[in-house]
């Protein structure tokens, strides 16, 4: 992630005063600390996934470094299993995961998990027309389905915007 999408995340997350935020795909927890920077505030809360257990204890050891680590929790394992399991709502999503395919195959938790005026944000969306070379180009069609999938949904207005690699930006309806 590059300092614009981590700005953007910044201000969307104070402009929203979201308060409870999951995030999909923490790495070594750079956008997490933008997320949790903007919420601490306020005593927002973020709830991180990743799949790799060293990653994470990376991850971690960046919050406390930040100062944020109260506001942040981390939940290791696989999105696919973790997600469809949570029952609370958020007020903002935010994906970036390193498997893109993940993308649609969590949409429909995602809209559900969301509450109504919530934002859905997801990295790397400007893929399908980047003209990735041959280690991307499998990421290009999961994200090209997930774009469809954001845009055909009665449930979600958005756009994306140009910035890193494309930053979707989508608002639930209702």
């Amino acid at each position: 992630m590059d300092d614009d999408v981590s700005r953007m995340l910044y201000v969307l997350t104070r402009l929203t005063r979201a308060r409870r935020i999951l995030e999909i795909g923490t790495s070594i927890g750079y956008s997490t600390v933008s997320l949790a920077n903007a919420v601490k505030g306020y005593d927002g809360k973020i709830l991180t996934i990743e799949y790799e257990q060293h990653v994470a204890q990376q991850a971690l050891k960046n919050f406390e470094r930040a100062g944020v680590a109260r506001n942040i929790e981390v939940k290791i394992g696989d999105a696919r299993e973790i997600v469809p399991r949570i029952r609370e709502h958020f007020d903002l999503i935010f994906q970036d995961v390193g498997d893109k395919g993940l993308y649609p195959l969590l949409f429909d938790d995602c809209v559900r998990l969301l509450r109504p005026g919530g934002l859905l944000l997801a990295e790397d969306t400007l893929f399908p027309v980047m003209g990735l070379d041959s280690r991307g180009t499998r990421s290009v069609a999961p994200i090209q389905k997930f774009n469809e999938m954001v845009a055909d949904s009665s449930l979600l207005e958005s756009t994306i915007l140009p910035i890193g690699d494309g930053l979707t930006v989508a608002v639930k309806m209702g």
